[in-house]
């Protein structure tokens, strides 16, 4: 019987004041001569007719200094939009779905049309539309009735107005705050976007949509949420009323092309010196921790570094929402578990490092840490599970160096600060530290190694850095890649992979 043959009934700018100096002293007529028809004042002082005063407009300073400022004066007298607007022709689409759909909801059997896919439900549909049309009078052309088709559909099982930003390659980043505003990223750079929900009721459904299909809830008694979409891309849900504008998701877009190494020097986001001896780290079993802020491209650049894990080895990545993609056959995904109703049964990034030091693994991968596990994650660096690698958010490699240590004094372990930092310095090889510049490009600024203790002093040296040298007219930066020209402390582990003289040439 079908699903679907229900039927039901049809229900300024700044003042103008004039700068000192502009106006003209007051003259009677030619300048007064003297005796011998001299000016008066000799040649020492010549009358002011002779020297032309520069006009108001000349004695404003045109370069950088004033371009900021100008800059900042227009920030300031700026006003913008806050809400985005819907318009043209996709206003005609959804103002008219909001009619089709409630008609639409009596003709179909919600569960058998849960069963259906995407395609099938919009075959299913097509009739049912042309229907609901007639008894609304609305005449749609075939396009209209193809994007009224895929609303509708997007509606019931996707993820409604959003379905269209995700299917868009150059968003990267996706950020609802509240039923009225939606911002995107494209390019490094945040726009707003064309779309609304239709209450925050609405919003709040797609939001436990996608929680729900990974297992996770939100609600008020459980207002956040971390998760994740089927293709591998990072929510996080925040409801009311710890969000005070309505529910907000922010959706950080998985790449469906892995991004490699060469390929992001081919970008500019390294040179080609800083992703051979980047390559040579991966395939040499460097311990590497990754270092950068919200955005920057930590995760692109763990995912790029693992394309050097040998094939051979059993790789472990342990994350509280699994976005990594590593290439490799042998490679076991782990992700945490937040506490039930009762606040019983969580599982965390701490229990499952400890859980996969019994699980044999060559390499054990951390999407983020963030607290006491950093200690656990230091123990198996140093406990013969060379090569693996984590992710932390710090500003710098020096800063990285003193957020583990706070991790881990923050944490119940009663070591002495001494001790920590000998303990990072044995097990940390390399410190990757990546930036997003105001240009939205994202760089690697620094690859730093760690040397050992001297004294209570953690040792570092630098290998490559990025230097600021100009800004292009259209905003761009202009940098360079530099390497410092220094021997690496880590040769001789390269050495025992066979990676001792092209290390040693990509440093020098």
């Amino acid at each position: 019987m079908s699903a679907f043959g229900k039927r039901g009934g049809v229900n300024g700018t700044t003042g103008g004041r004039p700068s000192f100096g502009v106006a003209r002293p007051m003259q009677g007529g030619a300048a007064a001569k003297g005796p011998d028809h001299e000016p008066l004042g000799g040649a020492q002082f010549p009358p002011i007719d002779s020297v032309p005063l520069p006009e108001p407009d000349l004695l404003t300073e045109k370069g950088p200094q004033s371009d900021a400022m100008t800059r900042l004066d227009s920030r300031m007298n700026n006003v913008t939009e806050h809400s985005s607007k819907v318009e043209g022709f996709e206003a005609s689409v959804h103002k008219i779905k909001e009619q089709v759909l409630p008609r639409l909801l009596e003709r179909v059997d919600p569960e058998a049309a849960a069963t259906l896919n995407k395609d099938e439900l919009a075959e299913e549909f097509r009739p049912i539309i042309v229907e609901v049309l007639a008894e609304l009078k609305f005449t749609l052309n075939r396009r209209e009735q193809f994007a009224l088709e895929k609303v509708l559909v997007d509606e019931l099982l996707g993820l409604g107005p959003l379905e269209e930003l995700l299917s868009d390659p150059e968003i990267s980043d996706i950020m609802v705050n509240g039923p009225l505003q939606t911002y995107i990223e494209k390019k490094g750079k945040l726009i707003i976007a064309p779309i609304q929900f239709r209450d925050e009721e609405h919003l709040l459904q797609i939001a436990q949509r996608i929680c729900n299909s990974v297992g996770r809830r939100v609600d008020q008694t459980s207002p956040l949420a971390d998760a994740r979409l089927k293709d591998g891309s990072r929510v996080n849900v925040i409801v009311p009323p710890l969000s005070l504008r309505g529910t907000a998701i922010s959706i950080r877009k998985f790449s469906e092309k892995p991004i490699t190494l060469d390929m992001m020097a081919g970008f500019g986001s390294m040179s080609q010196k800083m992703a051979t001896a980047l390559k040579i780290a991966g395939a040499s079993r460097f311990n590497i921790v990754i270092s950068g802020g919200t955005g920057s491209g930590k995760t692109t650049m763990l995912n790029a570094l693992s394309k050097m894990i040998d094939p051979g080895e059993r790789v472990l990545t342990i994350e509280d929402a699994a976005e990594l993609r590593l290439q490799q056959p042998h490679w076991l995904p782990l992700e945490t578990r937040p506490p039930n109703l009762e606040g019983q049964g969580e599982i965390s990034i701490r229990d499952l490092v400890k859980n996969a030091l019994r699980m044999r693994p060559d390499r054990i991968i951390l999407g983020e840490i963030r607290g006491s596990e950093c200690f656990d994650m230091l123990a198996a660096m140093n406990t013969g599970h060379d090569g693996s690698m984590c992710t932390l958010h710090s500003n710098s490699p020096r800063e990285a160096l003193a957020r583990m240590e706070n991790m881990v004094m923050m944490s119940d372990i009663k070591v002495p600060k001494e001790a920590i930092s000998r303990q990072i310095a044995d097990s940390v090889d390399l410190i990757i530290q990546v930036k997003r510049l105001r240009d939205g490009s994202r760089r690697t600024t620094n690859i730093t190694e760690v040397i050992g203790m001297e004294g209570d002093v953690i040792v570092t040296q630098e290998l490559f850095k990025f230097e600021y040298l100009d800004e292009s007219a259209d905003g761009k930066i202009i940098g360079e890649y530099r390497a410092m020209g220094l021997r690496p402390y880590t040769l001789e582990k390269a050495k025992q992979y066979g990676f001792d003289q092209p290390f040693l040439e990509a440093c020098l």
